[in-house]
């Protein structure tokens, strides 16, 4: 395998991230503290904090419905990048594929998490998947997905990811 397969598969990407920092699932506490406090927002960690809750990333569940353009894979690629940017997240990489006789499944890599999608153009819908953590606003990808499938239904469910495995570490002093 070429170094340029290896670097396509996402192998040998820096990410800043070490076998020693993953060692206590992302709950390593400081040095000389026991247990750091999870809700402190000065933890160099990603999670999410809001509304007194603390919790990996906020998935958003998103459904296109009566879209437009939804058989079009650079229309999809352009979409994921112009989420990525009124998000506030990092592009890592794009992958798409176009079915026959239609229909297309992406997903772009972000170092916040991902978005993925797949779309059935017949009848006009596209099931988008955005899982966004840090300071990422995941919300911000309604619109764009409104305005690039010239829609005004884009139905939305979101989900705390994370939350429950965050506040049982937290009760047992990881």
């Amino acid at each position: 395998m070429t170094n340029a397969n290896l670097f396509q598969l996402g192998i040998g990407l820096a990410t800043g991230a070490q076998e020693e920092d993953t060692e206590f699932g992302g709950l390593r506490p400081a040095a000389n503290d026991n247990r750091r406090d999870l809700f402190d927002s000065a933890r160099e960690d990603h999670f999410v904090r809001r509304d007194g809750k603390v919790f990996a990333g906020t998935h958003l569940i998103l459904e296109v419905v009566n879209g437009t353009g939804l058989d079009d894979e650079l229309r999809i690629q352009r979409a994921f990048r112009e989420i990525v940017d009124v998000c506030g997240a990092t592009l890592l990489h794009i992958h798409t594929h176009k079915f026959t006789p239609q229909g297309v499944s992406g997903v772009a890599v972000l170092a916040e998490s991902h978005i993925s999608v797949h779309t059935w153009p017949e009848i006009g819908y596209g099931a988008f998947d955005v899982f966004m953590c840090g300071d990422a606003q995941p919300r911000r990808a309604i619109g764009v997905l409104a305005r690039a499938f010239e829609t005004d239904d884009v139905r939305v469910r979101e989900l705390l990811r994370g939350e429950d495995v965050v506040a049982e570490a937290l009760e047992a002093g990881k």
